[in-house]
């Protein structure tokens, strides 16, 4: 799918292009293509004279080749947009391509962004640009709110998980925790901390972008200044995944606490059970041993007084693990 952003009244419009003839049409400042085709690639190569590396969205590039510029000015972002699906969360790499320099291009001043998947961010930042003129003034603009809408993104991400967690506290907090309730507590707390740490890791990556552009000194005093702003939000974020991982292990601990605590209640049952009978089996060893002949010829009320023996002493025992306690 290939759109085409321009500026109509200082507001972001969207266009859908279906034809190499539609791109003569408009001057966009911003060119998106979503999984795009052998054609859509030739288009641009064709009207743009860009051609988008092959290895423009591998998830294996080493870190260090993630952030370049060409000679002709060209500026390659290869960078990580969080979408926080409650199925399968996940990161999608978008990689963007950004000249302002080489003049023979008819793709001075454009933004191309290209991903295999629509990213929640780019929705954000569409919603944004049509209902408020004047938030983007050109490519550098786009993404630069780009990376701002990611740090919000990410921030009402970490909301969730407060939300979240704050429900499966109250689970384990209130006690009395089945074997069956830790499992789905345990399962929800993971959940959270493989989300938790995927917005670590793309706010780590939001930061190590927006720095690269303030060092390639292609932002204005304005520019620079937002983009300062959006490392300080993304500071704010480091506190709260740090205090997220802090109660994600505390109700960790919690949890596996009350499923050890039931485990023992299962074995403390075995061990007064095996306490209890101890005196019954010691007294039929002693009744076995101590009788010349059959203990039902040579005493008629031999087995009933060995049985009622072996009863009460195993009631005796009984009674006093209850007087104690120990048996609830």
């Amino acid at each position: 799918m290939l759109n085409i952003f321009t500026l109509a009244n200082g507001r972001l419009v969207q266009e859908e292009i279906e034809a190499l003839e539609e791109l003569s049409k408009f001057q966009p400042i911003w060119v998106d293509l979503e999984s795009p085709t052998l054609e859509e690639k030739r288009w641009i190569k064709q009207y743009y004279g860009l051609s988008i590396p092959e290895d423009a969205m591998d998830e294996d590039i080493e870190e260090s080749a993630r952030f370049y510029e060409e000679d002709n000015g060209e500026l390659h972002i290869r960078s990580d947009f969080l979408i926080d699906d409650d199925e399968d969360p996940r990161s999608v790499r978008v990689a963007f391509i950004l000249n302002q320099h080489n003049t023979e291009l008819r793709s001075r001043g454009v933004l191309f962004s290209i991903h295999d998947e629509d990213v929640p961010v780019f929705r954000l930042l569409r919603m944004r640009a049509r209902r408020a003129p004047g938030l983007i003034e050109d490519a550098k603009e786009v993404l630069l709110k780009l990376f701002d809408a990611d740090a919000e993104y990410s921030a009402d991400t970490l909301e969730n998980i407060y939300d979240e967690l704050e429900v499966a506290g109250k689970k384990v907090l209130e006690g009395n925790v089945s074997d069956e309730l830790a499992g789905e507590v345990l399962a929800a707390i993971a959940r959270q901390e493989d989300l938790n740490g995927r917005i670590r890791r793309n706010v780590m990556d939001t930061r190590r972008a927006v720095s690269f552009m303030m060092r390639s000194r292609m932002l204005n005093a304005e520019q620079f200044e937002e983009a300062r702003q959006i490392l300080r939000d993304i500071e704010s974020l480091d506190n709260h995944t740090a205090f997220l991982f802090d109660k994600i292990n505390f109700l960790m601990d919690a949890t596996v606490g009350f499923i050890n605590i039931n485990q023992n209640k299962t074995i403390k049952i075995f061990s007064v059970a095996s306490v209890a009978l101890l005196p019954p089996t010691l007294i039929a060893s002693i009744y076995g041993m101590n009788f010349k002949f059959m203990p039902e010829l040579d005493w008629s009320l031999g087995y009933p007084y060995a049985l009622a023996l072996m009863a009460a002493s195993a009631l005796v025992p009984m009674w006093y693990f209850r007087r104690r306690g120990w048996l609830k």
